[in-house]
C-alpha cells in the first residue's frame, strides 16, 4: 500500500523558511488525508446517517476539524474574522457522553456537503497563508501562533482515525471501497501466545517542554514509579484467541463482568466483539468497507470491558490473575524493546500511519526484540485511568483537551494502531477513552504484582477552577454575600416571566441553580468545559469538591452537598452546556431572562455579542450585565473595547455608556447599581472588586 501520510513535524530546526514549508506539507498531507476517509461514505446522503445513536451524524466531523483551526485561532487572538460563524457554531463541540454533549438532531439544522466542502477550501486558504506568514522562530514554542496551528493539524490527524472507527460501524451497505484505503489481504492460523519476563526498572513518564515533538497537555510534567519485574503476552490477543471466550460464553457469565461492563451488556446486548459479523453460524470480519473471512491471526478489536473480561476468564481457566498492563509497565515492555522515537524510528517496522495497510495485519509480523506489536497494529487497553502529572498546565488554546477526562471513567490506550499518525505514534502520547468505546483497539494481558490502585482525588485540583468553587459555593468574607446569589436575586427582581433563563459565563454554575429556584428551565452556559463540568458534577454525582488554598502549598478541603445547597429538587431544571457567547448555536433561545456575569470585558468581540443577544429573548425579555469593566488586552483587542479610553476627539469613555449606545435601539435600561464580590486566592489575600449591574428590557 502507498504511504498516504506523513510523518509529523519536529519543532526545532535552522531554517525558519524550510520549517514553514514543512509545516505547510503536513498539514496540507493531513487536509487531504482527512478528505480521503470521509470518500468511504458511499454518497453524501450518508453523510446524515449516524453510525453510532450516541455520536453526531457524519457531517458534524467532516466539518469539525476544520472550523476547529478557525475557532482556536479566534481564541488566541491570531485572527480576527471569522470564515463562517455558523459552522464555527453547529461544528463546534463533538462528543464524548458528557452531560453538556448535545446530540439533539433537533437542535442542528445540517448543511449541504457541498458547502461543507467549500468551507474546508477557505479554511485550508486561510491556514496555509497563516503558516507561511505568522511571526516564527525556532524551536516552535507553546506560546507561539504556530503551535496553534500545529495542534489543529494535530487534532485533525485524531480523527482521521475516530473518524475511521465511526465509518466502519456504518452499516456496510452505507460505504464504499476506497483505493488507498486497502486491508490487509494475509492470514493464517493464529500462532499460540507465551509470556515472556520483563525486567524490573524505574519508570519516568512525561517530558519537559524543550521536547523536539508536538504534544498535547497531558504529555508534560512528570510520574515516577518502579516497577518490579512482571510478564506480558508475547502477541496481542488475536481473534483466535478470544474465539474461545465467545465459544465458552464468556459474554454470558456474569462472573468475567464487573459493574459497568454488565452494564455495558445489557445496554447494547452485545454477545461477539462489534466488529465481527454473525453470517450463517459463522463469524466473518468487518474492515473498513468489506465483510471478509475471520482472520484469525489478527489482532482482536475489543473495548476495554471486553478485554478485562477475558482477563478474569482466562484467569479463572489457568489458575494465574492476568490483567491489563498499565501505563508504567507498558513503558517498562517500550523500554525493553530497544524502540526508539520519531523521528529515528521508521515507519516500515511496525504496522502504523498507513504505512503497510488500512487495516489490522497478523499479530506476528512486527517484532521488537521478541515482543511484537509494541507499536502499531491495534491499540492496547490499559488499565490506568488518564491521570493529570504533576506538574500538569492546561494549554490556553484547548483547556478542555484533557481535563474533563480525569475522572477515573477514560482509560489509556497504549502503543497506537494502523490508523494511526502524527502525535498519536509518538513515545509520550497519551489518549484516553470510555471503556465501553470502540475504536481500533485491543490488548495484550500481564502476570503483575504491581500496583495501580492509586484512588482519585475527587477535590479539584485545577487552581483556577479551585479558586471558582470557593467563591461561589465556598465562605463568605468581610461582610460581602455571595455574588451568584445575590445576581440571582436581581434576575428575580426584574425579570417580567420566568419560563426559561440563560446564566452565560456560568463558571461553576451556583447562579444557575439559584435561578432555578424561580425559574421553569435554567441552561447554563460557559466557554470553558473546566468550569461546566462542576456545575454538571454537582447535578449528576450530587456534591461540589474542591481545594482551598490557605497559604503556598497547604490547601483545606471543602466539599458541599446538593442537599446542602437546598438544590436537590432544582437538578430536573437547569443543564449545563459549552459554548461561544460570541457564537452561540441557534438553538439557545426563547430566553425570558439572560444574564452574563462577569462576562463582557473578557469577550475576544463584545460588540458581536450585544448586537446579537437580543435575537434570543423572548419580547419584554430581560438581560442583566454584570462586570468590573476590567478591560485587558489579553481578552479583547484595544479596538473592541467598549470603554476604559480617550477616544479620538479627547473624551473619556465608560463602558457603561457605549452599552446606552449599542442597546439602546433595541432595549431599554431599568436599573443600575454596583454590586461588590470578593475572591478568595489564600487565607490571607482577597480580591475585592466592584461590579457594575445593569438591567435592560428588550422593546
Amino acid at each position: 500500500m502507498s504511504n498516504i501520510s506523513m510523518y509529523p513535524v519536529t519543532l526545532d530546526g535552522n531554517d525558519i523558511q524550510n520549517k514553514r514549508q514543512e509545516i505547510r506539507d503536513y498539514f496540507h498531507n493531513t487536509f487531504t488525508l482527512y478528505e480521503k476517509v470521509f470518500e468511504l461514505l458511499k454518497n453524501d446522503d450518508v453523510f446524515y446517517k449516524k453510525s453510532e445513536l450516541t455520536r453526531h451524524p457524519m457531517i458534524f466531523y467532516f466539518g469539525h476539524t476544520a472550523t476547529f483551526f478557525v475557532n482556536k485561532l479566534i481564541n488566541m487572538k491570531i485572527i480576527s474574522e471569522r470564515v463562517d460563524a455558523n459552522f464555527e457554531s453547529i461544528f463546534a463541540v463533538g462528543v464524548d457522553e458528557m452531560s453538556w454533549d448535545d446530540v439533539d438532531s433537533k437542535n442542528y439544522a445540517w448543511p449541504a456537503v457541498n458547502e461543507v466542502r467549500e468551507y474546508r477550501v477557505k479554511v485550508r486558504e486561510m491556514v496555509d497563508e497563516l503558516i507561511m506568514t505568522l511571526p516564527l522562530t525556532l524551536p516552535i514554542s507553546q506560546d507561539s501562533d504556530m503551535w496553534v496551528i500545529i495542534m489543529g493539524i494535530e487534532h485533525e490527524r485524531i480523527h482521521v482515525e475516530t473518524s475511521l472507527v465511526l465509518h466502519r460501524q456504518m452499516p456496510i451497505e452505507f460505504v464504499k471501497e476506497v483505493s488507498e484505503l486497502r486491508p490487509c489481504s494475509h492470514s493464517s492460523d493464529a500462532p499460540t501466545n507465551e509470556m515472556i519476563s520483563i525486567k524490573s526498572q524505574h519508570i519516568e513518564l512525561g517530558k519537559d517542554k524543550q521536547h523536539h515533538l508536538y504534544g498535547w497537555d497531558n504529555e508534560y510534567g512528570t510520574y515516577e514509579e518502579d516497577v518490579k519485574e512482571f510478564k506480558t503476552s508475547k502477541y496481542l490477543v488475536s481473534n483466535s484467541e478470544f474465539m474461545e471466550f465467545v465459544e465458552n460464553g464468556g459474554y454470558t457469565t456474569k462472573e468475567f463482568w464487573d459493574d459497568e461492563g454488565k452494564e455495558f451488556l445489557e445496554n447494547s446486548g452485545a454477545s461477539y466483539p462489534a466488529f465481527w459479523v454473525l453470517q450463517d453460524s459463522t463469524y466473518k470480519y468487518r474492515t473498513l468497507s468489506k465483510i471478509i473471512e475471520m482472520p484469525l491471526d489478527w489482532p482482536v478489536d475489543v473495548n476495554a470491558l471486553e478485554a478485562e473480561a477475558f482477563c478474569r476468564y482466562k484467569s479463572q481457566k489457568d489458575g494465574v490473575t492476568y490483567s491489563l498492563p498499565s501505563e508504567a509497565e507498558y513503558r517498562a515492555i517500550y523500554n525493553q524493546s530497544r524502540l526508539e522515537d520519531l523521528p529515528n524510528f521508521h515507519e516500515s517496522r511496525a504496522n502504523l500511519n498507513f504505512y503497510h495497510f488500512a487495516s489490522a495485519c497478523p499479530v506476528n509480523e512486527f517484532s521488537f526484540n521478541g515482543i511484537f506489536d509494541v507499536v502499531g497494529n491495534v491499540w492496547q487497553w490499559s488499565r490506568t485511568p488518564i491521570r493529570a502529572f504533576e506538574g500538569f498546565e492546561v494549554h490556553p488554546a484547548y483547556d478542555d483537551f484533557s481535563v474533563p477526562t480525569f475522572d477515573d471513567k477514560h482509560a489509556l490506550i497504549l502503543g497506537s494502531s494502523w490508523a494511526s499518525s502524527g502525535n498519536l505514534i509518538m513515545k509520550h502520547s497519551r489518549y484516553a477513552f470510555r471503556k465501553h468505546f470502540p475504536q481500533n483497539a485491543g490488548f495484550r494481558y500481564v502476570i503483575s504484582e504491581n500496583s495501580n490502585d492509586e484512588e482519585i482525588d475527587i477535590y479539584e485540583s485545577d487552581e483556577l477552577v479551585s479558586q471558582y468553587c470557593e467563591f461561589q459555593y465556598g465562605d463568605t468574607h468581610f461582610g460581602v454575600n455571595n455574588f451568584a446569589i445575590e445576581c440571582a436575586k436581581i434576575a428575580s427582581k426584574f425579570a417580567i416571566k420566568k419560563g426559561k433563563a440563560l446564566d452565560l459565563g456560568c463558571a461553576t454554575g451556583r447562579a444557575t441553580y439559584e435561578l432555578a429556584k424561580e425559574f421553569d428551565e435554567v441552561e447554563g452556559i460557559d466557554f470553558s468545559v473546566r468550569f461546566v463540568q462542576v456545575g454538571a458534577k454537582l447535578k449528576d454525582e450530587g456534591f461540589v469538591a474542591f481545594h482551598s488554598r490557605e497559604e503556598g502549598e497547604l490547601v483545606i478541603n471543602k466539599k458541599v452537598t446538593i442537599e446542602e445547597l437546598g438544590y436537590e429538587n432544582l437538578k430536573d431544571k437547569v443543564s449545563f452546556w459549552q459554548g461561544d457567547a460570541c457564537n452561540l448555536k441557534p438553538n439557545f433561545n426563547s430566553y425570558d431572562l439572560i444574564i452574563a456575569t462577569n462576562l463582557i470585558d473578557r469577550l475576544y468581540n463584545p460588540r458581536l455579542f450585544l448586537d446579537t443577544i437580543d435575537e434570543r429573548l423572548n419580547d419584554n425579555g430581560v438581560l442583566i450585565l454584570t462586570s468590573p469593566y476590567t478591560w485587558q488586552e489579553s481578552s479583547t483587542a484595544k479596538e473592541l473595547w467598549l470603554g476604559g479610553f480617550v477616544d479620538a476627539d479627547g473624551k473619556e469613555v465608560k463602558t457603561i455608556d457605549s452599552l446606552k449606545v449599542v442597546l439602546g435601539e433595541k432595549f431599554e435600561l431599568l436599573h443600575v447599581q454596583d454590586l461588590d464580590f470578593v475572591i478568595k486566592e489564600t487565607a490571607r489575600k482577597y480580591q475585592h472588586t466592584i461590579s457594575q449591574v445593569s438591567v435592560w428590557k428588550k422593546r
